[in-house]
């Protein structure tokens, strides 16, 4: 039998409050700004260097709007799940209502690469900014307390002190988690209109020839002496020509992740029909803009090729203009984008996990909530302890495609979760409705598909490996203790 979760069943616990209940304190101003903070970080100030140098050139640009693209489509889909459905747990309360609980652990599992692995990349890369930024000052940060013992050090302590001291504002509140990221957003966006402002007229238009620079693979496919599959199982693939543009679009879509973190709060928005729609794409729209025009600047004031290597792209394109006294606002900027996104992917996770431990999937320290504050506080200490533990020992600098590929796993299944449940239940109200289905949804699935299949195989092979982690825990636990599968057998007693 699929067990799945009735939709009004999702709406009683949507409408639940009081005592032992998420506040609703998040506005739709609220709402993007977390989407925002979420989005612009470790993405834009890092990842936008190593996908020029290493994959599309200038065409980088292009990558930025493909993954735009499936994020949109994407996105339209949490759009209609988060305001009919406004109950945290994101993709996974989408599933459980429209695919079963098995798919529903799969996405939830699936989400902890997600939240809780980008929030321990994040705060690793965050360190070494932090330590640098401290170098502007003299102060000299020991480098054996910037690495963990696999990358030559002892600990990571600053990554460790930032994740910490960020799962302890949230278990103060949202709405005091929120007040904060929004003072980042608008500092970090501030910066980065700044640099876009001031690098326009710098940019040098040679630097954006050859737009999309040749791929050797893909002139020998074209010449004849080379067959199309094994040029698509060669060092060539990727690196630059059209497939770098592809293979770029799955390297940066690791910059929009964060836009589904918005849907996990669907429970703490005060009016959620209207807020999460606006909070989802609205977030989207401006990040979107942002990062093409940031994309353009940045390739135009320094040649692609130099940033090959470059652990700060975004300085060494900017030293280009000579406005070199605001490489300290710069690197506040970056400080902000990495403090939000880490602080929003702590609070996803939470969320996610709340809600599985609601159905009974995972112990009930998950769902405990603080009796004053109603927040999930238990389980912000979990993961205080788990990422920390990541994010000051292990080496996390290669888990960015693991962390692409398991979002896009995720995004596929919201985008079939909206064609299922038109197909299944058409007459439920939407507040917002997904334009063009089943056209969006389907579009949804093969940008990400060809995301995904762009992404190295090694991904792959961790993504299956956390997955059959997963379902062993599913039978060794969560299905004997889920909600739904009890009441069904004890009715059947009865």
């Amino acid at each position: 039998m699929l067990f799945k979760k009735s939709i009004p069943q999702l709406l009683a616990e949507a409408n639940e409050s009081g005592e032992g209940t998420l506040k609703r304190s998040l506005t739709s101003f609220n709402l993007v700004a977390l989407g925002v903070g979420a989005i612009i970080g470790a993405g834009l100030f890092s990842l936008t260097g190593i996908a020029a140098a290493d994959n599309a050139g200038p065409a980088v640009i292009l990558s930025f709007i493909i993954a735009a693209v499936g994020c949109g489509f994407a996105g339209l889909c949490y759009a209609e799940f988060a305001s009919m459905i406004p109950v945290a747990g994101s993709a996974y309360t989408y599933s459980y209502a429209t695919m079963g609980e098995f798919m529903a652990w799969i996405i939830g599992w699936d989400l902890v690469l997600e939240y809780a692995l980008s929030a321990a990349t994040v705060a690793s890369s965050w360190s070494q900014y932090f330590s640098q930024f401290l170098l502007e000052f003299g102060i000299h940060f020991p480098q054996n307390l910037l690495h963990g013992p696999w990358e030559g050090g002892i600990i990571n302590v600053p990554a460790i002190v930032i994740v910490c001291l960020l799962s302890l504002l949230l278990m103060r509140g949202t709405k005091d988690s929120s007040s904060v990221n929004n003072v980042l957003v608008i500092v970090k966006v501030a910066v980065v209109l700044i640099f876009i402002i001031l690098g326009w007229s710098f940019i040098n238009p040679a630097n954006h020839h050859p737009f999309i620079p040749v791929n050797q693979g893909e002139d020998a496919v074209k010449a004849g002496t080379r067959g199309f599959m094994e040029f698509f199982s060669s060092d060539d693939f990727g690196h630059f020509g059209i497939s770098g543009v592809l293979r770029g679009a799955g390297v940066v879509f690791f910059a929009f992740i964060g836009f589904d973190a918005v849907s996990t709060a669907a429970q703490e928005a005060k009016n959620p029909q209207k807020g999460m729609p606006i909070g989802i794409i609205g977030s989207l729209i401006v990040c979107t803009l942002l990062y093409v025009l940031f994309s353009y600047v940045m390739t135009g004031l320094e040649n692609y090729t130099k940033f090959a290597g470059d652990a700060k792209p975004v300085a060494t394109a900017f030293a280009q203009t000579g406005y070199t006294f605001l490489n300290r606002f710069l690197m506040i900027a970056i400080l902000a984008g990495y403090t939000s996104v880490i602080l929003v992917m702590l609070l996803g996770q939470s969320r996610v996990f709340y809600s599985m431990s609601k159905d009974g999937l995972l112990p009930k320290i998950f769902s405990d909530l603080h009796p004053k504050n109603q927040t999930p506080w238990k389980t912000n200490l979990v993961f205080m302890v788990f990422v920390s533990i990541f994010t000051g020992f292990v080496p996390v600098s290669d888990l960015g495609h693991m962390v692409s590929i398991g979002t896009l796993f995720a995004f596929s299944l919201v985008c079939i979760g909206v064609l299922i449940l038109r197909k299944t239940n058409p007459e439920l109200e939407r507040p917002f409705r997904t334009p063009w289905v089943p056209l969006i949804p389907i579009l949804g699935i093969v940008v990400c598909v060809l995301m995904m299949a762009s992404l190295p195989i090694v991904s792959w092979e961790r993504l299956a490996i956390w997955m059959a982690l997963g379902v062993v825990i599913y039978y060794a636990y969560s299905k004997k203790h889920s909600k739904i599968r009890n009441d069904y057998n004890n009715s059947l007693l009865k």
